[in-house]
């Protein structure tokens, strides 16, 4: 990948973080009004008190005890809004990014990430994708406060005393310039690698949980565990010192802000004596600059922030494949609806995994309306790349056709909303078993979720423990259901036709009965069996054999 390239696709994430102008403009604005209340309240509030010492009228102490009242409620309110504001444009941008992300994965999936570490994927859409929510909040947003705020802090004292009002804007430019610079010398590359540290951690976690049996079978689970605990080590060192360099910037910042105060003090105590200012809007040029380095304290914090942001655009797009390979189907495509269980038709089809490695070399199929069809073969055979082909994961050389249209016309989410697979190794999240259904359609009453728990043979298994809010995330529950997790969402879901490999892990003795139930299950949907074994007389209409690629 160039470097042009690169950058261009690493500015496409950021862009793709950063809410719409409409939507992200409302918290910028309470933002400014915010600060500004607090610059103003403190402004008052000083000339309130050195104005009670020295002045007899109550009219202008009135109006400003009133001043302070207003500016201290308005800046609760407006800090107020602009959370609400600015987290409901991040939080809706981050929800959209999330699914772009996945929507780009989905074409590749499986064919197209075999080489992508699971870990690493894992922190990529996770960690680094979250992360991004940061540029809007803890980037763009405050710096565009501290800016305005600074500016219109700057032209105020101007107005009272202009040598004040050039140290604050001296003193403003050099915190800037130390916030950048120090964070940047000091925790660049610390930050740039809590990202990666993240990701090995993460990698290593995965590792550990999804191979445990075997660790512990081989005897390895001690040495994973040292895996997980030095690259827990190492990211911990990273942190720290990423949190050391913005703690260096704030600490500069802060020590910048007492300096402008004093000289702020020296610039305009002068005009006490040939009368160019009184005591009370002396008070106001000493004690803005305080509250206006408050405020810009937040530049540090952003400077680090979009370092990291960035950092997470860089592994987003490390990660993700800069072009899909050639021999993957993309999803676009018409969308198609069926009106009923349609027929489907492949003569001649032909397709290859990424790198050029053959996966059919010749397919001819058919399944009709509510037909049930077996396609067997040894290991190697091209079951998978069959069912990889039939969803749309895979180009197709050759004729594969349902109901008459050419799926190559079809858009993917079409396709896989027309055929079902259900997988080897079903995804059971970590959430009660009602989450875990509406997954597949949100809108399922509970009605409906116990009616597909019944057919799989779960409802009895649910209701024992506690329905529908019972989790089955844990890995004690998932060896309950491993068998029917797969197939009760898509039940749920109503595909016209099935792909399903039902015995796969599956005993002799439950598989039998697990087929028959599957098969009962699906009542006028056609399905297509992908298995090693043959299943029990009667429950498949026809057998396809399936050899080196090629149907026989």
């Amino acid at each position: 990948m160039s470097g042009s390239t690169r950058r261009e696709r690493i500015r496409g994430v950021l862009q793709l973080a950063q809410p719409p102008i409409g939507r992200f403009v409302p918290g910028l604005v309470w933002g400014v009004l915010s600060a500004a209340a607090a610059v103003s309240l403190l402004a008052v509030s000083g000339w309130l008190i050195v104005s009670a010492s020295i002045v007899d009228s109550l009219v202008p102490l009135s109006i400003a005890v009133v001043g302070v009242r207003f500016f201290a409620v308005s800046r609760a309110v407006t800090r107020y809004l602009e959370r609400l504001s600015g987290h409901d444009a991040a939080l809706r941008q981050l929800a959209s990014t999330r699914a772009d992300m996945v929507r780009r994965l989905t074409p590749l999936s499986p064919a197209g990430l075999g080489a992508t570490d699971r870990g690493q994927m894992l922190t990529a859409l996770v960690d680094d994708v979250e992360n991004l929510q940061n540029l809007p909040l803890r980037v763009v947003q405050p710096l565009g406060v501290a800016a305005v705020v600074a500016v219109g802090a700057v032209g105020f004292i101007a107005f009272v005393s202009p040598p004040a009002a050039l140290t604050l804007a001296l003193c403003l430019v050099v915190a800037a310039a130390a916030a950048i610079g120090l964070g940047w010398v000091f925790g660049s590359r610390a930050e740039a690698l809590v990202s990666v540290r993240r990701a090995e951690l993460s990698a290593a976690l995965v590792d550990y949980f999804g191979s445990l049996d075997v660790l512990l079978a081989y005897g390895a689970e001690a040495l994973a565990r040292e895996r997980i605990a030095a690259a827990d080590s190492a990211l911990r060192r990273v942190v720290d010192r990423a949190s050391f360099a913005q703690a260096i910037a704030a600490g500069v910042v802060s020590a910048v802000a007492g300096a402008a105060s004093v000289w702020a003090l020296a610039a305009a105590a002068p005009g006490l004596v040939d009368g160019s200012i009184d005591g009370p809007w002396l008070a106001v040029a000493v004690l803005v600059p305080m509250v206006v380095f408050e405020i810009f304290g937040a530049v540090p914090v952003a400077a680090a922030s979009w370092r990291s942001v960035r950092s997470s655009a860089e592994r987003i797009v490390d990660t993700l494949p800069e072009r899909m390979p050639d021999e993957l189907r993309p999803d676009a495509g018409d969308d198609v609806e069926f009106d009923g269980t349609p027929t489907i038709r492949m003569r001649g089809v032909r397709a290859n995994w990424p790198g050029g490695a053959p996966a059919l070399t010749g397919v001819d199929l058919d399944l009709r309306p509510g037909e049930r069809v077996l396609v067997a073969g040894p290991s190697g055979a091209g079951k998978s790349s069959l069912a990889a082909v039939l969803v749309g994961f895979l180009r197709v050389q050759g004729e594969y056709r349902i109901d008459g249209r050419d799926a190559a016309e079809m858009s993917g989410p079409a396709l896989r909303r027309t055929i079902g697979l259900c997988e080897q190794s079903p995804q059971l999240f970590d959430e009660d078993i009602r989450q875990n259904l509406l997954f597949a359609r949100d809108t399922a009453t509970d009605d409906e979720l116990y009616a597909v728990l019944d057919r799989v043979g779960l409802g009895e298994w649910a209701r024992e423990r506690g329905g529908l809010d019972a989790r089955v995330g844990d890995r004690r529950a998932c060896r309950v259901v491993r068998r029917s997790a797969s197939r009760r969402p898509r039940l749920l879901r109503g595909f016209p036709c099935w792909l399903d490999e039902p015995t796969a892990g599956v005993d002799p003795d439950a598989s039998d009965a697990l087929l028959r139930d599957l098969l009962e299950a699906a009542g006028e949907q056609s399905v297509l069996l992908i298995s090693h074994v043959a299943p029990p007389a009667g429950t498949v209409d026809r057998v396809v054999r399936l050899e080196g690629g090629r149907t026989r």
